[in-house]
């Protein structure tokens, strides 16, 4: 059955990627590496924008769009060219930005997303290299700001702005778009999507064919998710009204959870472009042969292959594959004897579900080591080894633990400073599982305790066996096997 859409929502997005894994900007040496310096320190006359200074393209990141097109199925234009876009904002210190207009150096690309009614694809309309403005730092929230401070460090990275067809139907659509379309960057290796202002978004959302409105400058997948839900509402609301929508660009004020309007949305005319006299004209066709030969293998490619060589499902392929350094760490785990299958349920399930609780991502990946980091503390953390992993599994997998005993060595690795082994874990906290002798007794004695539960469960209700195993645990100290456990208490119930 078709998917359908009676509210007519109709999204596209407009996502400012940073280049930051490049040494240097985008138009002159200054690096790239700023975050962590003081305001104003990564800065030169070329991108302060100062009289007399002339821009010098940096080659690496024509190659780096080319690499994005390429992986977006795009089309990449033989010749290319920069445009002047003019507009007056203090963090815009030449008074225009560098960027390309009607020549864009990637066209008519495509990703697919898994969409309300299966998989669904959405059209890229073009990509085009463009440097950043520097960034204003507003003394409390933009709405009553108190007063305004400029940071130039910013100014003259590289980025890649790409923009969608309105294909995305619903806000849930539109974040799995950008959640797949950061994979694939994060897998091309140009980007470093932990990085503040690393991914930026600007979103256009119409419903029924109505006029479009613009979300500007969201910084997370989540919150372009919770702005359009928002806006969608706010529109439905004027509608019934029977107001009208007014083109125009808003705010997404993340506390607040609302859209507030900023300005009437500016057209192409506006801004004036004119070709960039200060930088010729750019013939690429020379450079894809070699470029497309060093693609690495792209998310979609990756899960076809897990699926066939490794015979996993395809949840766990897609969890795998949401991240480079979680794919190589799978596949880093399964190299070392662990058997495809059960290390696929282990790492999609239980390390990924215990990362995402305690708001970690995935670090570093060496063929050896997984890091974790904070995304809001950005600290190198404990780390998980692709040998633990297989330890872990090899012990629970041979019947010596639990898989209760298995995920609470794993929550201590997480949780602890000290380089202690799964192995070294599970003696310490005497987590073998039980002789057969000791738990046949703990089934004896949870059935003799608990009367009440018993006759529960011989009257008919299920749950109350379910509350008979926890007491087999509990007495067992989480070293029975629950499976056991409950076999044990069906044979004697029905004795």
């Amino acid at each position: 059955m078709a998917y359908e859409n009676p509210e007519g929502v109709m999204i596209g997005l407009e996502i400012h990627i940073q280049l930051n894994k490049l040494k240097s900007k985008m138009f002159c040496g200054c690096s790239t590496a700023y975050h962590d310096a003081e305001p104003n320190t990564h800065t030169c006359p070329v991108c302060l924008g100062l009289p007399g200074a002339l821009p010098v393209l940096n080659k690496e990141v024509v190659r780096a769009a080319i690499k994005v097109g390429l992986a977006l199925k795009g089309e990449i234009a033989e010749e290319t060219q920069f445009h002047r876009k003019n507009y007056f904002y203090p963090d815009l210190p030449r008074g225009f930005q560098i960027t390309q207009y009607d020549y864009p150096i990637v066209s008519n690309g495509k990703v697919v997303i898994e969409g309300e009614d299966g998989e669904h694809e959405v059209k890229i309309w073009r990509a085009h290299m463009e440097d950043d403005p520097g960034r204003l730092v507003h003394i409390g929230s933009i709405a009553k700001s108190k007063g305004v401070m400029i940071n130039y460090n910013r100014s003259g990275i590289p980025l890649i702005e790409t923009v969608t067809a309105p294909d995305m139907r619903s806000p849930k659509e539109a974040r799995r778009f950008l959640d797949k379309f950061r994979n694939i960057l994060e897998y091309l290796g140009v980007f470093d999507g932990n990085l503040e202002g690393a991914m930026r978004m600007d979103a256009n959302v119409s419903i029924r064919g109505g006029t479009r409105v613009e979300i500007k400058n969201i910084s997370s997948h989540k919150g372009v998710e919770k702005a359009l839900l928002y806006e969608i509402m706010r529109q439905k609301n004027v509608l019934r009204r029977g107001g009208e929508i007014t083109q125009e660009t808003r705010h997404f004020d993340e506390a607040r959870g609302v859209t507030l309007s900023m300005r009437t949305k500016e057209e192409a005319e506006d801004y004036r472009y004119f070709r960039e006299p200060d930088l010729v004209s750019i013939h690429v066709s020379h450079l894809i042969p070699e470029i497309k030969a060093t693609l690495p293998e792209l998310p979609d490619a990756k899960r076809a292959r897990f699926l066939e060589e490794y015979g996993i499902t395809d949840m766990h392929a897609k969890a795998l594959t949401s991240s480079i350094l979680l794919a190589d760490f799978y596949e880093g785990v399964c190299k070392k004897g662990a058997e495809p299958k059960t290390a696929a349920t282990w790492i999609a399930d239980v390390l990924l579900g215990e990362l995402n609780y305690r708001n970690l991502v995935l670090a570093s990946y060496d063929g050896v080591s997984l890091g974790c980091i904070n995304d809001k503390e950005p600290e190198l953390g404990n780390s998980f080894k692709a040998d633990d992993m297989v330890e872990l599994i090899t012990l629970f997998t041979e019947g010596k633990i639990s898989d209760k005993a298995a995920v609470e060595v794993l929550r201590t690795k997480l949780d602890s400073e000290e380089e202690k082994t799964p192995l070294q874990l599970v003696k310490e906290k005497g987590l073998f599982k039980a002789e057969a002798e000791l738990v046949v007794k703990a089934v004896s004695e949870a059935i003799a305790e608990n009367e009440i539960a018993v006759q529960d469960y011989l009257g008919g209700a299920e749950k109350s066996l379910n509350f008979l195993v926890g007491q087999v645990m509990k007495k067992t100290k989480g070293t029975a096997d629950a499976k056991t456990a409950r076999e044990l208490l069906v044979k004697e119930l029905k004795s």
